[in-house]
């Protein structure tokens, strides 16, 4: 079964099995710190395990994706299932909650990058928006499994059924994985080689790596929005305990629903949608610092969710549009870990611009962080743009003329 539409699926049900997992963790964080016996001040020091694990992972997966394949995609998604139920049921202390901490994070750090990989090839060989599409899947499932560990919790049930039920699907995804991903070959859409890549490799990394600092600034604003909009609806709007909740959910439903719309956009029209989300992020975010309520807060989310939820997918989608296939785990794994460090740093970020100018302070800061993305986004894609044919031509070595003139 090497199709590419077979291929396309396998996507779907890895980051569909990829967003269960942290719907599920983020919903059980309370009754994990309850059943290991920590603190808050010893939950926050344990968290650090996950990107301290993830960030490693992340620069190593891409490498091994590239040499050794498929295997390494589905064994890494299989793997996420495997640790989060071994975490649930071993996180009685402090340090083995760090330990499950740490492998989860090196876990979901090679996941993330290597059905990110995945996603790509199978846009090339199909030449379908799969990317965005893929990523408002993992969106959709954070959003509905989180809601379902909550049941599971009101219902008593024990901490690691739902991680059981989450390992389960991550290793039928890992299965359909292995089995989908096609050998390597490196061609494009239209059937032609893909360019050959640069023999520095300084001018290969430094595109990566930039592009990856314009997915850390969407990251940031993303998830600083996910962490603190509750906290924003009850300290500055004295919203209550149940309305607070659906600050996070607004926004993480509406990420998801524009990923699954931009879907229908070709990539041609990314660097016109990148900078429009980082207005719409920008603008969402001013919206909320100055809501004189939860209403206009709610659609402050909505434009800022919709506006950040095109940033990152469409960046991934440029990368993977104009890198050779032998490249594409490392090109992936470089730009997001590169970006994976504004995921870490955005809600820090609101919480330092906060204690210096207040909440309403910290969201036109992070207005800032889109508006500086907007700023840096046409150079930068620029510089990653691959050389155009007529380019190349100009500096191919020319044949020497015959002394005859043109017939």
């Amino acid at each position: 079964m090497d199709s590419p539409r077979s291929l396309v699926a396998s996507a779907f049900v890895a980051f569909a099995a990829f967003g269960s997992f942290w719907g599920v963790w983020g919903a059980s964080v309370p009754r994990v710190r309850h059943q290991a016996g920590v603190s808050d001040g010893q939950l926050g020091f344990a968290l650090l395990f996950v990107g301290a694990g993830a960030l490693p992972a992340m620069l190593l997966a891409g490498r091994a994706l590239d040499r050794w394949g498929p295997m390494v995609a589905a064994g890494a998604i299989s793997l996420l299932g495997v640790v989060g139920a071994g975490l649930a049921l071993t996180a009685v202390n402090l340090p083995s909650l760090c330990v499950g901490l740490g492998i989860a994070g090196a876990s979901s750090g090679a996941a993330d990058v290597t059905i990110n990989a995945v996603a790509g090839r199978a846009e090339q060989l199909t030449g379908r928006p799969v990317i965005a599409r893929v990523h408002g899947t993992f969106s959709a499932f954070v959003v509905v499994t989180s809601l379902g560990a909550g049941v599971a919790s009101a219902a008593s049930w024990p901490l690691a059924v739902p991680f059981i039920g989450v390992a389960a699907l991550c290793l039928a995804a890992g299965a359909i994985m292995l089995r989908a991903v096609p050998h390597r070959t490196t061609v494009h859409d239209d059937g032609t080689k893909a360019p050959a890549a640069p023999s520095s490799g300084h001018a290969r990394i430094i595109p990566l790596v930039l592009i990856g600092v314009l997915g850390a600034l969407a990251f940031a604003s993303e998830n600083a929005h996910q962490s603190w909009s509750a906290v924003f609806a009850q300290d500055e709007l004295h919203a209550g305990a149940g309305l607070t909740t659906v600050a996070p959910a607004v926004f993480a439903g509406t990420v998801a629903i524009t990923r699954f719309s931009i879907g229908s956009l070709k990539t041609a029209h990314a660097r016109t949608v990148i900078l429009t989300g980082a207005l719409a992020a920008a603008g969402g975010a001013l919206v909320i610092a100055g809501a004189p309520s939860l209403l206009v807060a709610t659609l402050g989310l909505v434009m800022a969710g919709a506006g950040t939820g095109v940033l990152f997918p469409t960046l991934l989608a440029t990368v993977s549009r104009n890198v050779e296939e032998d490249y594409r785990g490392r090109a992936t794994s470089i730009v997001s870990t590169v970006s994976y460090l504004g995921f870490l740093f955005g809600p820090v970020y609101v919480g330092v611009a906060a204690d210096a100018a207040g909440l309403r302070g910290a969201m036109v800061a992070v207005a800032a962080l889109a508006a500086a993305l907007f700023v840096l986004a046409p150079p930068i894609l620029h510089l990653s743009d691959p050389p155009r044919r007529e380019d190349l031509r100009a500096s191919s070595p020319r044949r020497p003329r015959s002394g005859r003139g043109p017939r």
